[in-house]
């Protein structure tokens, strides 16, 4: 879908992204090829929302693959499954990924600049899967801004 006019164009695409294992995800560069219509903005931002309850997005660290593995070490520490939770008719891990995906978050909003997501050096966007066995993910993006 699109709308443009007065110097503003507007873009909402909604996405999929393939089964991913429990942990954390790059998945820059799947949404920068998915949503072609992030290179149509000069300047702009791209909100991305996640259309799950057991799963999150995050902007973080993608220099170093260790971080997404120190940082789903900790989710389990601070959230462990191991606590009798009250909602457990979706297994033991449900509740967890629930709690962790509040913690997280739902979405994100990136800056868009020259057609691409203009992240620092180091940053990239993130699908936190809180689940063991998780199927696809469906996300919508909403890109906003100045046409190139």
């Amino acid at each position: 879908m699109s709308v443009s006019g007065q110097g503003n164009a507007w873009y909402q695409r909604e996405i999929s992204i393939p089964v991913k294992k429990r942990g954390c995800h790059v998945i820059t560069d799947v949404l920068q090829s998915k949503v072609p219509e992030i290179k149509q903005i000069k300047i702009g931002t791209a909100h991305i929302f996640i259309k799950h309850t057991s799963a999150s997005l995050a902007v973080n660290e993608v220099w170093d693959s260790d971080v997404r593995v120190d940082t789903e070490m900790m989710l389990n520490r601070i959230v462990p499954e191991s606590i009798p939770y009250q909602h457990s008719c979706e297994g033991p891990d449900d509740m967890p990924a629930h709690f962790k995906a509040c913690m997280i978050g739902s979405s994100v909003t990136v800056p868009v600049s020259n057609g691409r997501l203009n992240l620092g050096t180091w940053q990239g966007v993130w699908l936190c899967e809180h689940r063991n066995h998780a199927g696809a993910r469906n996300l919508v993006v909403t890109i906003q801004g100045a046409p190139v």
